[in-house]
């Protein structure tokens, strides 16, 4: 009598997702981390080490800057830099208009590249296709070639040497990529969720404030682009304020440490100093929504 066959025992799920494990793959591993980590430490300390000079520079005296060579170390500790830039060099008000520049214009920025890329992600029209052709080959236009066009709009309209008109011109400078990423993000949205707020009775309007708050990372990545690129604007603020210094920006107000024949060198680095707070406090507010934004606007 022939013994019982036993059914062969399945596999586990883990057993057959899990590649198999090979002899000396660890050790392989260890090897790599030990090469790659102080490679990366080292590139990451090349990017990061211009910002901390900045940031000793502006605790140096004027003899420290150039006496400390690369240090990062001050000599003694000097506060009188932050007064000097704040007050004598005004950044007092620079500041002020960077804040009310930057602000404004990253939330026209929002609320336009929403509505556009809600549009053309949700409605089909005649020139849909043609448009978002259109929108995508702005992206190789670079940003300087324009000023000029805007220029004339901003002098026609009377805005010019008015923050209204700085406002109006950065708010249309880099807006195809924000369309670009709402047109994915909208795009990806389930249809059950339009077809329930139609039975509603939901208007246009209504319908786009209902479905915004879904695209909460996106709007963290566009704030997080457009404000730190409105803060660091030399351009725009520069050629439309020439007739009135006082409503210059920090980047421009940065010229105030240039005098005939020396540049105030510890004062710019604590103006620097100054400038970058904010933008790290912005990227900190909305770094939670950043991995996600980027990887929803890509989908679709």
């Amino acid at each position: 009598m022939s013994a019982k066959t036993m059914p062969a025992k399945p596999m586990s799920a883990e057993r057959i997702l899990s590649p198999p494990h090979r002899p000396g793959q660890g050790t392989r591993r260890l090897r790599l981390n030990l090469v790659a980590i102080p490679i990366l430490l080292l590139i990451s300390l090349v990017w990061v080490y211009p910002f901390l000079w900045t940031v000793s520079a502006a605790f140096k005296t004027q003899a420290g800057v150039f006496s400390g060579g690369a240090s990062l170390i001050p000599d003694q500790l000097n506060f009188e830099n932050f007064r000097r830039a704040w007050v004598n060099a005004g950044f007092s008000q620079f500041f002020a208009n960077t804040v009310l520049y930057s602000a404004v214009s990253t939330l026209i920025e929002v609320v336009k590249a929403a509505l556009c890329g809600y549009v053309l992600a949700r409605y089909d029209f005649p020139g849909r296709q043609f448009l978002h052709r259109l929108i995508i080959a702005t992206l190789f236009i670079p940003v300087a070639s324009i000023i000029v066009p805007q220029f004339v709009l901003v002098e026609q309209l009377g805005l010019l040497n008015t923050r209204a008109g700085v406002i109006l011109a950065m708010s249309g400078s880099a807006g195809a990529l924000y369309v670009l990423m709402f047109t994915g993000f909208f795009s990806t949205v389930p249809n059950e969720l339009f077809d329930a707020a139609k039975l509603d009775g939901a208007g246009f309007l209504r319908t786009f404030r209902l479905v915004l708050p879904l695209a909460r990372p996106v709007i963290a990545v566009v704030v997080i682009f457009q404000f730190v690129s409105n803060w660091n604007e030399f351009n725009i603020p520069l050629v439309f304020t020439l007739g009135q210094p006082e409503l210059q920006n920090l980047a421009v107000g940065m010229l105030s440490f240039r005098g005939e024949h020396s540049v105030d060198w510890s004062g710019f680095a604590a103006g620097m100093t100054i400038s970058f707070a904010p933008m790290l406090i912005v990227f900190m507010l909305f770094q939670n929504y950043f991995v996600r934004g980027l990887a929803g606007a890509t989908k679709g």
